[in-house]
């Protein structure tokens, strides 16, 4: 397994010299399994990223339906070749609408230039709840995970490792994991998460659907994670400020708990048990 992150931002997509060592791109990370079709997690801007125009034939695990997750859909370079086709799971909002349906109301005029469905590529959307489907050898869990609307994180299990997703979740105020969460996370080998926020930060935003990187440490912690990945970084957070950052996590992490990480556009990472 191998996996690649093309945008590691969270909100909105930011540019500057403060953040280029880390990069801008709002979420998107791919997943090569062996045995199983191209996998994506989330497709904001850094999908521009993700493929080559061409054929494809791969499937995107959407976590929720926020603009920072579904920006780079029509901007995703197979869907530019009539060879390109992705199937995206992902959870409906609640309100009696399907995916397929939100996201054709948002990618057309007057919002976009073009309806989705003038792309040249194949674009099928799968409302997903609670569940565990099969891509190959890739046995993908869904869960609920607590944010602002409906969302889902994912573990992706295959011969060589295991990865859980959980980009966007809603620190509680006991600091305790959902069932969903945990079923997630308990024995991944690498585990991205959100660590959008400080202590500090937190205590203003506490409804803003986000983690602190301390809330992220102490579920890879109880969940015996092998590495976490800090993901879904404040667009207003300098790469330097990251570095300081990190460098706490691993701090409070110690010899004895998971080896830490952080996203980085364009970093690579060989996943195995």
């Amino acid at each position: 397994m191998r996996l690649t992150f093309h945008g590691v931002r969270g909100s909105t997509p930011c540019h500057g010299p403060d953040v280029q060592r880390h990069g801008g791109n709002t979420s998107c990370v791919t997943l090569d399994v062996t045995g199983a079709p191209p996998i994506l997690f989330d497709i904001g801007t850094g999908a521009r990223h993700a493929a080559a125009r061409g054929t494809f034939d791969g499937v995107c695990l959407l976590g929720h339906l926020h603009w920072d997750h579904v920006q780079g859909l029509p901007f995703f370079p197979p869907l530019l070749s009539p060879e390109g086709r992705l199937r995206v799971l992902a959870p409906p909002p609640g309100d009696g609408r399907s995916v397929s349906e939100v996201i054709a109301d948002a990618i057309r005029p007057p919002l976009f230039p073009v309806a989705l469905a003038d792309l040249p590529g194949t674009v099928e959307f799968v409302d997903c709840t609670d569940s565990v489907v099969e891509f190959g050898s890739a046995t993908v869990t869904i869960r609920s995970v607590p944010h602002v609307g409906p969302t889902v994180g994912f573990r992706v299990d295959g011969v060589t490792g295991s990865v859980a997703y959980v980009s966007d979740h809603q620190q509680p105020a006991d600091r305790s994991i959902s069932a969903g969460v945990r079923e997630l996370c308990e024995g991944v080998d690498v585990l991205i998460h959100d660590a959008q926020y400080t202590d500090d930060e937190f205590a203003h935003r506490s409804h803003w659907g986000h983690s602190t990187y301390g809330y992220a440490l102490d579920i890879a912690r109880e969940c015996a994670v092998g590495t976490l990945v800090l993901f879904h970084h404040d667009p207003q957070r300098s790469d330097d400020e990251l570095d300081v950052l990190v460098d706490r996590v691993r701090e409070l992490a110690g010899d004895d708990g998971p080896r830490i990480d952080v996203a980085v556009e364009g970093m690579c990472m060989e996943v195995a048990t």
